[in-house]
């Protein structure tokens, strides 16, 4: 069922956010410019809220989403493992997520636009046994919570990079994310790819080994995993509203790679994960201090080639980028940003 966390806080968590805050302000990451734009053509603004950690700059950007006019904030429990087609419905008007599924949507014609990239390295693949590299998955069992899931389009657009067939050469096994340990402990796969805190367990628990770290392997390593997305229309519609959002987000970015220390506690203390430990481990482990860096352009084109050549979309990069891309308010706010 579809739930909505509004921006309620208690006390310990509005003196989190004052303290959220004011690094903001520290680092330099309350532009001038920001006060001389028109407000905001919406002060209502929905995310969604998924089990990943990776997309804790959306969550630590509640004070600076405030403080761009946004008066009523949600986080749109989506339920389940999907949270694409939400952007296509409107139920959320702009949110992190894998990039690949994203250009899926933009293939088949619906109505999706790539603000920004955020963060790379969020998704690691863990094998068991003699599986130690991508190519010893031919033949075997791959969990993954869902078909044309963010982690099943992981898993084939490497696979697919290393010259096999993701349709006839794996054996995918789907099951809740919340049993991903047990699913690889027990022998249900042979192979499982997580994003967090998934891998944080896996390795806490000591249960299978690494065989790909998108954190630091390359290619996966060059290119964003996550992205910023919205639904076509809201853009068309507000304009001065997406950049706001995004503007805030990026620079909470820049919070959760500066104190990750803070950022774990705050999300802990908010409710949107439990575990403090794993929390701060994805905050030092993910590179959340490269959107200014990378090229978003380059990863659609990246993951647009490997999902073209595992036949899973049949747009070229360049119709993706033309047809699903608008990258104007990024390159402003990396001007404004200044690193």
């Amino acid at each position: 069922m579809t739930s909505q966390h509004r921006a309620g806080m208690s006390r310990r968590e509005f003196l989190g956010g004052v303290t959220l805050a004011g690094t903001a302000g520290f680092l330099g990451l309350q532009p001038r410019s920001a006060a001389a734009e028109p407000p905001p053509e919406t002060t209502r603004l929905r995310m969604t809220r998924i089990p990943g950690l990776c997309i804790a700059p959306q969550y630590v950007a509640q004070e600076l989403l405030l403080a761009e006019g946004f008066t009523d904030l949600q986080y749109v429990d989506i339920g389940g493992v999907d949270p694409y087609p939400a952007f296509v419905s409107g139920q959320v008007d702009i949110s992190m997520a894998f990039v690949p599924p994203f250009l899926m949507q933009v293939d088949a014609g619906l109505p999706i636009v790539l603000l920004a990239g955020v963060h790379v390295g969020c998704f690691e693949l863990f094998g068991t046994g003699p599986v130690r590299a991508i190519r010893d998955l031919k033949h075997r069992s791959v969990a993954v919570p869902a078909l044309t899931s963010a982690h099943h389009t992981f898993v084939a657009s490497m696979v697919v990079y290393v010259g096999m067939d993701p349709h006839q050469d794996i054996r995918w096994v789907t099951h809740p994310i919340a049993e991903s340990a047990a699913v690889l402990a027990t022998g249900k796969a042979d192979a499982l790819v997580g994003l967090p805190p998934v891998p944080q367990e896996l390795r806490a628990k000591k249960i299978g080994h690494v065989i790909v770290d998108s954190n630091v392997d390359r290619p996966w390593s060059q290119y964003f995993c996550c992205i910023l997305a919205s639904n076509r229309e809201f853009v068309r519609k507000h304009p001065v509203a997406t950049k706001r959002a995004l503007r805030a987000i990026l620079k909470a970015t820049d919070i959760c790679a500066l104190e990750p220390e803070l950022v774990a506690r705050s999300i802990v203390d908010r409710g949107f994960t439990q575990r403090y430990d794993y929390a701060l481990q994805t905050m030092q482990e993910v590179p959340y201090n490269r959107w200014r860096e990378y090229d978003p352009e380059d990863t659609v084109r990246f993951y647009a080639l490997r999902l073209h050549e595992a036949g899973m979309i049949k747009s070229s990069p360049q119709t993706i980028i033309e047809q699903g891309t608008d990258w104007r308010f990024l390159n402003e706010l990396k001007k404004e940003l200044k690193g």
